[in-house]
């Protein structure tokens, strides 16, 4: 057996200390249900908690009768209050193929409610039991535990007989309500052997093997040993998303079962994990994979001559970019490896991500540039595993372009984008470069240049009083994607932002677009209120917010934070207040930095004759943090908010 991988997940801790004599869940490992368990009315441990899994128990192994894998669950449910009624219905897949599938038998579920000092039960029925076929390949049997009331406490438990050995069952240790204990005990004939990885980072409180001998057999003789495995976690928390965060399944405690090899009695070995060089291999000749990258392409009918006669390569790349990206519609379809036609994309003018990228691909070689397709997953889908190829993990294709020994990432799905910049929801740290004549291999994906967010605002304090003044605004990179998108509908985008803006006056607001720059460039005229106690002026000086609240919030987190990409924010005020004013108080001046400089938030303020200069910068230097730098970002951000809300300026009337 391979090493056990070990992935980070969210471990958060809310303590919550009562002020009034409580009833306490007691540990005991137990699916009996006792009478303080009935009682409890909150976990303090995590106070906001709807419901709480109080025992969960598992239990996988061989049949001796028909080698089927049986695995016996038991699970004991507290719900707390009305809003945790929905972890009482109950939801289980059951795989099939064209040859087998799954099975569910004994089903019992069972309410305990405490009525007017009683304990009452009540039984699920069979009748309540259902049965929907999901898809091709999952059938769902569904029921929800009878008479539930707040305080009731739940048990419901079954065998699952599955014939499928290469999809052993794994184990989910954390989920989306809290838990006390969770237990999952396997047994594994040395005849299968698999990777197991314990995803997350939260330790198991139990961790034991041990060997049986002789603990499954077959006719003629054959005998095996089994590996006996018991693995426990206790008091696991809810796991709650947070932003800059990819998807949950990178980060929730479980444990993972991939077949690597099977051994037969009469001595067989039958190989279940390929290697990447077998996968490059297979998809040289995969029809919608390697035959499409090979098909050759009309580009006398599909380019013109000033773009094929183009002797820049480098300009030459961007047309053709810039071809595929307004020729072509993506049908919002992904299947990368199902469906795949560039003839039929050429034809209809429309068609999937790899058939848009890999014509792209095609194009970009048949003109000599140096171009590979990289194979990646998104955030939302999760990171693809590096121990062995899972080709099922990807579900994207990209386009290295190699031009003047620089690299560039392509994609022509998205109208909006520029050359060398994939979609955000691509930055997902890493992918699999094709080769498929010299193999493969991995390479970070990351952008190369920040995207920045910069405000230049000059005030100016008028003989009546008023205050207005001019904005202008430029966005780069990845925040000028989002203000593209968003600016597609002008008078939306207006509106969002007066709306994020309500204490000015937006006039004169104009947007330069230049096609051939990727920046995002506006400004616009402003009438800025303030308020006039005593002859003085207050006005905060920033009448634009970069970060309307604090985006960390949980108590602790222990899974990496993810901007996608390095980020920066200017903001600079320059207001003038002439000489019938002077400076009565002005904000303290900051400089804050992020452990090993990872990051920089400057603020300062100066006062030159009759005006002020105000700068704020923040600099987010690393595109993914681990969790460690979680308190240290949260604070950051704290004294960013709260320079943005508190800070004042005070002028005095001279006299």
């Amino acid at each position: 057996m391979k090493k056990n991988y070990l992935f980070l997940f969210l471990f958060l801790l809310f303590a919550s200390l009562s002020t009034f004599s409580q009833p306490k869940a007691k540990e005991v490992v137990s699916y009996r249900v006792n009478l303080d368990e009935l009682k409890m009315t909150v976990y303090e441990k995590d106070s906001t908690a709807n419901a709480l899994v109080l025992y969960e128990y598992g239990n996988s192994y061989v049949d001796q009768r028909d080698y089927d894998l049986t695995t016996e669950k038991k699970f004991k449910v507290k719900l707390l209050n009305r809003e945790g009624f929905d972890n009482a219905t109950i939801t289980i897949h059951l795989y099939n193929n064209d040859r087998s599938s799954e099975k569910i038998e004994a089903i019992t579920a069972t309410t305990y409610s405490l009525v007017d000092g009683n304990v009452e039960t009540t039984k699920l029925t069979k009748e309540n039991i259902f049965k929907e076929r999901y898809n091709e390949n999952y059938t769902l049997v569904k029921f929800t535990l009878p008479n539930i009331k707040e305080g009731s406490v739940i048990t419901y438990s079954y065998k699952l007989i599955s014939p499928f050995m290469y999809k052993y069952h794994g184990w989910e240790f954390q989920g989306q309500i809290p838990k006390l204990y969770s237990e999952y005990n396997t047994s594994i004939p040395a005849n299968w052997t698999y990777n197991i990885k314990l995803v997350g980072g939260k330790k198991l409180a139990t961790n034991t093997s041990d060997i049986k001998k002789n603990c499954l057999s077959v006719s003629g003789g054959g005998h095996a040993d089994c590996a006996i495995s018991k693995y426990v976690m206790k008091d696991i928390p809810a796991f709650i998303e947070e932003d800059y965060m990819t998807s949950e399944s990178n980060y929730l405690s479980r444990i993972d079962y991939e077949l690597m090899t099977f051994k037969g009695f009469d001595g067989s070995i039958h190989n279940y994990t390929k290697t990447w060089e077998t996968v490059d291999k297979e998809l040289r000749t995969d029809p919608n994979i390697g035959k499409q990258l090979n098909k050759s392409v009309p580009i006398e009918d599909l380019l013109t001559t000033n773009i094929t006669d183009e002797q820049d390569e480098l300009k030459k790349a961007n047309a053709i970019y810039k071809y595929v990206q307004e020729e072509y519609t993506w049908n919002e379809e992904y299947k990368i490896f199902k469906d795949v036609s560039v003839k039929n994309l050429i034809k209809n003018k429309s068609g999937n991500i790899s058939s848009i990228n890999i014509l792209l691909h095609n194009l970009l070689k048949s003109c000599k540039i140096n171009v590979k397709p990289i194979l990646l997953s998104t955030r939302e889908n999760g990171l693809p595993t590096k121990i062995f190829p899972v080709i099922s993990d990807f579900n994207y294709l990209i386009v290295q372009a190699t031009i003047n020994d620089k690299t560039y990432l392509l994609d022509a799905t998205d109208k909006f984008l520029s050359f060398g910049q994939i979609p955000f929801k691509c930055l997902n740290q890493y992918g699999r470069l094709l080769d498929l004549k010299n193999g493969s291999k991995w390479i970070d994906i990351k952008p190369e240049k920040s995207s920045a967010v910069q405000y230049k605002a000059t005030l100016n304090l008028n003989e009546n009083g008023n205050i207005t003044g001019k904005v202008t605004s430029k966005r780069t990179n990845y925040h000028a994607l989002k203000c593209k998108k968003a600016y597609k509908s002008k008078e939306n985008y207006l509106k969002t932002l007066e709306d994020n803006n309500p204490n000015i006056e937006i006039t004169n607001h104009n947007v330069t677009r230049n096609e051939s720059h990727p920046d995002f460039l506006e400004n616009y005229d402003i009438k800025y209120p303030y308020d006039n106690t005593g002859g003085n002026i207050y006005l905060s000086p920033f009448f634009i917010k970069l970060f309307k609240e604090n985006p960390f919030k949980l108590q602790e987190r222990t899974y990496p934070i993810d901007f996608g990409y390095i980020n920066t924010y200017y903001y600079i005020l320059r207001l003038n207040f002439g000489k019938e004013y002077s400076i009565l108080e002005k904000p303290k001046d900051l400089n804050i930095a992020l452990p090993n400089n990872t990051g920089q938030f400057i603020f300062s303020c100066a006062v030159n004759n009759n005006s002020m200069n105000i700068l704020m910068r923040i600099n987010i230097k690393e595109a993914l943090y681990p969790s460690e730098y979680y308190p240290y970002l949260k604070a950051f951000f704290n004294k960013i908010i709260d320079s943005q809300n508190n800070s004042l300026i005070v002028l005095q009337k001279n006299k």
